[in-house]
């Protein structure tokens, strides 16, 4: 088949990858979102996904929006037989929906109908879900509705983030999106309808989402910062400013020996009080400053065991 292929963070790159490989498909363009500024200077940088094919010599549109009439005049010339989708980050709508034969075929890492929405990994993490994966399903109005053409699973293992899961699925995917591609090719693959029942939403994470509550019971909170790492990162205040959890906790066993938010500051570890039990924590952000050990932290900001993180 023909594909245009829809996606912008690196998280998409492998899906691209597998159907450059693909000896039975043909990538004659790309689309992805447009240039963004980044960095400290601000400047505007291509997305990975235009990066990646722009070094295979493809074609690279950058619609503002997918209705521009520009983008849909070009979509046409390139008559796809289907458009593979992962995390392209624009409403798709109609005339542009409707112009290839087999449609939009988007990989959702999810297991459909669970966690729909901008946000799946996230919140089955989150969630503290065991087991997640991904789905293939061709693009309708509603919101990651669409009737689904296959899916693989993928456990949720304890020390997960959500960057490290989405690394897993983003690469296992990439061969499910393939194989969806192959199927709808010679016909051997029927999308089956979402069943009504288990319908969860997933929407984007937001800041305030990622602030600690250490009133919470011990677990919640490394789903927290688990569910939340890399972005937006979990977070909480010491001394009136941020301190971000960039790395992971750990449960310790036992009865909190703490009050939710007190610090214990030992010689090579720093433990925090919950609603349940105690925490170590791992590596911090300090505002301003570069990730450090929780206890190197310490020494440099002369905690005292008793100060408190929170509010």
């Amino acid at each position: 088949m023909r594909l245009v292929f829809a996606g912008t963070p690196e998280v998409a790159v492998p899906a691209l990858e597998a159907l450059l490989a693909s000896d039975r498909h043909e990538v004659v363009a790309v689309v992805t979102r447009p240039d963004a500024p980044a960095g400290r200077g601000r400047r505007l940088v291509a997305s990975p996904v235009a990066e990646r094919a722009a070094a295979a010599g493809i074609e690279v549109l950058k619609p503002v929006k997918p209705s521009d009439p520009e983008f849909v005049a070009r979509l046409t010339e390139l008559a796809p037989d289907c458009c593979p989708v992962v995390a392209y980050g624009a409403l798709l709508r109609d005339p542009a929906l409707s112009i290839p034969v087999h449609g939009w075929v988007n990989l959702h890492f999810s297991l459909l109908p669970a966690w729909r929405g901008a946000a799946p990994v996230q919140h089955a993490v989150l969630a503290g879900d065991e087991v997640t994966g991904a789905s293939t399903f061709r693009i309708e109005y509603g919101l990651d509705s669409g009737p689904v053409f296959g899916v693989i699973t993928e456990e949720i293992r304890p020390g997960d983030t959500s960057g490290v899961l989405l690394d897993r699925l983003a690469r296992a995917g990439a061969g499910l999106l393939t194989a969806t591609m192959d199927g709808i090719e010679d016909g051997s693959l029927v999308p089956v309808e979402q069943p009504v029942d288990g319908i969860t939403l997933a929407p984007k994470i937001t800041v305030e989402d990622a602030r600690i509550d250490w009133s919470h019971p011990a677990l919640r909170i490394d789903r927290v910062v688990r569910g939340c790492a890399p972005a937006p990162g979990a977070w909480t205040l010491f001394r009136q400013e941020r301190l971000k959890l960039s790395g992971p906790v750990k449960l310790l066993p036992g009865e909190s020996t703490l009050k939710p938010g007190e610090l214990a500051v030992g010689k090579n570890s720093v433990r925090v009080g919950t609603g349940s039990h105690d925490l170590e924590l791992g590596e911090v952000q300090p505002q301003g400053k570069k990730p450090m050990r929780a206890a190197d932290w310490a020494r440099g900001a002369r905690i005292e065991s008793g100060e408190t993180l929170g509010a």
